[in-house]
């Protein structure tokens, strides 16, 4: 959990990664859907393009935003916020 939303969104990203591989199925949701393997998964973990893709996959799907951001306890405005920030990098 995060202690308030941090000003850098790839640190936002990743925890959301975190967050999102600690539920099975919408971390083998994410990986079907994107078909990126665990290998490359963690090679690319930093990467903003992996981590925008991370953050519109919790975006399609409102239960997955809400949860996620419920675990880092920010609103999931912050998370919509750090994708576009990201996508603009």
């Amino acid at each position: 959990m995060l202690d308030q939303t941090p000003n850098d969104p790839v640190a936002l990203a990743l925890a959301a990664l975190a967050a999102t591989f600690s539920d099975e199925r919408r971390a083998q949701r994410f990986l079907e859907l994107t078909g990126i393997g665990t290998d490359e998964l963690r090679s690319k973990a930093s990467d903003p393009i992996l981590l925008a893709a991370l953050l519109r996959f919790l975006e399609a799907y409102e239960p997955d935003l809400m949860s996620v951001a419920e675990a880092l306890g920010v609103p999931p405005a912050s998370l919509v916020e750090a994708r576009r920030q990201l996508e603009d990098q």
